[in-house]
Order: C-alpha cells, then structure tokens, then sequence
C-alpha cells in the first residue's frame, strides 16, 4: 500500500527534522511519534477496510486492544 499523503509529509517532516537536529530532541521525538501514529492509523484502515463486518463484541474487542493495558491479563 503506497504511504497516503499525510505519512508522505510525516516522513518528510522527520527526515528534514533528523538532518538539521542530528543529536535529536523533543521536536524530532514528537515527529517521530506522529508519524508512527499515521502509519499505524493507515494500516488500521487497511486491515478494517478488507475484513468483512464485525459484530458490536468483535469491534468492542479489538478497541480494548488500543486502551492502555491495566497491567493485568486481557482474557479472549
């Protein structure tokens, strides 16, 4: 799947960040993460848009996976 436009400018953004800022910081740290969070949205969508309809307990499933873990197991 090529990259959408927004990860296209996300990656963009962190190269030019990373070339000017070699020794890092905050700035390049958050774009950094906003590009992982594109990438991760864009397989997302992916994933959600080849797999046939959910159930309302498969989608309630699948968002628990995206809640910060309560450090307990997370029972199927």
């Amino acid at each position: 799947m090529p990259a959408t436009p927004a990860v296209a400018h996300a990656r963009a953004r962190v190269m030019s960040l990373k070339k000017h800022h070699p020794q890092g910081g905050e700035t390049v740290d958050a774009a950094v993460t906003d590009l992982r969070e594109l990438v991760l949205e864009q397989h997302i969508r992916k994933a959600v848009d080849a797999a046939p309809p959910l159930t309302d307990q498969q989608k309630a499933r699948l968002a628990a996976l995206l809640r910060p873990s309560d450090g307990g197991s997370n029972a199927a």
